[in-house]
């Protein structure tokens, strides 16, 4: 159960004082993300293991590898963006070593991972393109139906939203946790608007270059961002907000 923000405030301060972790704070929920990591990881492997699942090749490098880049990557941001949000959020880590810069060196390390998701994602579907036997056509129709909810979830969220708090400010700034909930645009539908719509940029080269491999790693990475909404972003929301607040933020998400 996640403690007030004040007794948390309380347990971080002892806890800096013993240089010790806690478990409640820094690791909550850290093993069902494993867990849940690992009943993605074992069909992704069994499914790409089918004979001549990942043929091809792009830049002289095979789809086989590409596509486990696109599995790597997403792995690697969401442990990433986990280590500086709990680390700040309850040691100021990042912020007491590097002030001001602390969430900017964040915000780079989390753009550069961002990009490598999408550039390995995209790459796997350019070495394995046309292993989906669909017509073209009716792929790239499907493609621009999901890309019209992908552009206006972006549009939301910088005019609604902000991306500096998309990509966690309130972990950093204390100003920001007096913000109201976002109401408007896309998230009148819906309260998670980047996971839901947002997320669905990762289906867009599979799509494309009709590729079974792209389109995997595509399934994954989205799934797993909702591994990492419930085990990372939601218990912090209820450390930060409250638990009656941030549940409330959730329904119909």
């Amino acid at each position: 159960m996640a403690t007030p923000v004040g007794r948390e405030r309380a347990v971080s301060s002892r806890s800096r004082k013993t240089g010790s972790l806690s478990r409640d704070s820094i690791y909550e929920k850290q093993g069902l993300h494993f867990l849940l990591l690992l009943a993605l990881l074992l069909p992704v492997g069994w499914i790409s293991r089918t004979e001549g699942f990942l043929d091809g090749s792009w830049l002289g490098v095979s789809a086989a590898t590409w596509f486990w880049l696109s599995i790597l990557f997403p792995i690697l941001h969401q442990v990433w963006v986990w280590i500086c949000w709990r680390m700040e959020l309850h040691y100021q880590w990042l912020s007491r070593s590097l002030g001001p810069r602390g969430f900017r060196v964040y915000g780079a390390g989390f753009a550069l991972l961002s990009f490598a998701r999408l550039y390995t994602l995209t790459a796997t579907a350019v070495a394995n393109q046309g292993s989906l036997d669909v017509h073209r056509t009716l792929l790239r129709i499907l493609a621009l139906v999901l890309a019209i909810p992908t552009l206006y979830t972006f549009y939301c969220v910088g005019r609604y939203f902000s991306y500096r708090r998309a990509l966690g400010i309130d972990h950093f700034d204390p100003a920001y946790r007096t913000k109201p909930f976002v109401r408007q645009g896309i998230f009148r539908f819906t309260r998670n608007g980047m996971y839901t719509f947002g997320l669905m940029i990762v289906w867009l080269p599979g799509l494309i270059w009709a590729s079974k491999a792209a389109l995997l790693s595509a399934a994954f990475s989205h799934l797993y961002i909702w591994v990492h909404y419930h085990c990372t972003e939601l218990p912090d929301m209820r450390r930060i907000y409250g638990v009656a607040r941030a549940d409330a933020s959730t329904r119909n998400s």
